[in-house]
Order: C-alpha cells, then sequence, then structure tokens
C-alpha cells in the first residue's frame, strides 16, 4: 500500500475513535458501586459554632462499607457491608440525573432524605459532592465528598 492510504485510513481510524459518543450520567450511573471515601464537614454541627468533621478511607477493616446498584428504571437500592460481610439496612429509593448532577430520594433513619449530588466520572467510579443537613440541625450547610469504585453485585 502507498504511504498515502496508509496516512488517510489511519487518520479516518483516528476520526472514528476520536467521534465515539461518551455515556451520559444516566448510563454511566446504572451500576453497582461502593463508598472508598467520605468526607462530612459540618461547620454548625448541631447548631453549634463548632466545626465537625467526619472523614473515612474505608482502610483497615472497617465497621461498615456503603454499597448500593443503580438501575435503568430509575430505582436504587443501598445497603451497609458489615465486618461479618454481612449485608445490612436496606434502603430503597428513585433516582434521577440533570446535567451532571445526580438527585436521589429515599427513607432512611427515620427521616425522607432528597439529597442532590454534583457528579464527577473518575477512572474507577465517579466523585459525588453535596451540600445537605446531614447533622439534621435544619441548616443545609453541611459539605459531603464521596468517591466510589464500580463493582459487580448479582
Amino acid at each position: 500500500m502507498k504511504l498515502k492510504n496508509i496516512f488517510f485510513i489511519s487518520c479516518f481510524g483516528i476520526l472514528i475513535v476520536a467521534c465515539t459518543k461518551e455515556k451520559s450520567l444516566q448510563e454511566y450511573m446504572t451500576d453497582s458501586w461502593q463508598t472508598t471515601y467520605l468526607k462530612i464537614e459540618m461547620p454548625t454541627y448541631e447548631k453549634s459554632d463548632s466545626l465537625e468533621v467526619y472523614e473515612d478511607k474505608f482502610d483497615n477493616n472497617p465497621e461498615l462499607i456503603a454499597q448500593s446498584k443503580y438501575n435503568a428504571d430509575g430505582t436504587f437500592n443501598a445497603w451497609f457491608i458489615n465486618n461479618k460481610n454481612e449485608r445490612i439496612s436496606d434502603s430503597d429509593g428513585k433516582w434521577s440525573v440533570e446535567n451532571d448532577s445526580l438527585f436521589v430520594e429515599f427513607f432512611y433513619d427515620g427521616r425522607n432524605m432528597k439529597v442532590s449530588y454534583h457528579i464527577t466520572k473518575t477512572n474507577e467510579g465517579f466523585i459525588g459532592k453535596s451540600i445537605f443537613d446531614w447533622d439534621n440541625d435544619g441548616n443545609f450547610d453541611d459539605f459531603l465528598t464521596m468517591k466510589t469504585k464500580r463493582i459487580k453485585t448479582d
């Protein structure tokens, strides 16, 4: 083959690969996930003037690990795996996406939760960031950062 033809075929191949459509956030989220890092900063913890920070890297045999599965029909299931490898505290809910945001609704720990996360896709999973009332003091001033990885579930 002539060098000119090889060059043309190579450029055409690169163009095809470059035009491959990236998964939408809806398609990307339809999978199973495990939380690998969690940090919650609560600047007015329980209406005090004290900053409370909860941070967990989930290493060194953590007591609980959060996992979830997002279904294509807009439902999801979340649960914890305890240090005996038992699945506990299942919670069902609904989810949707808009642009780069994930919206979830579920009932947990005695209250209805409606939380939105800014989602950034990563090689392993995603990073979710949220401002919410995580300490249940009535102020939506708590900042959560969560990192996840994709997992296989049954």
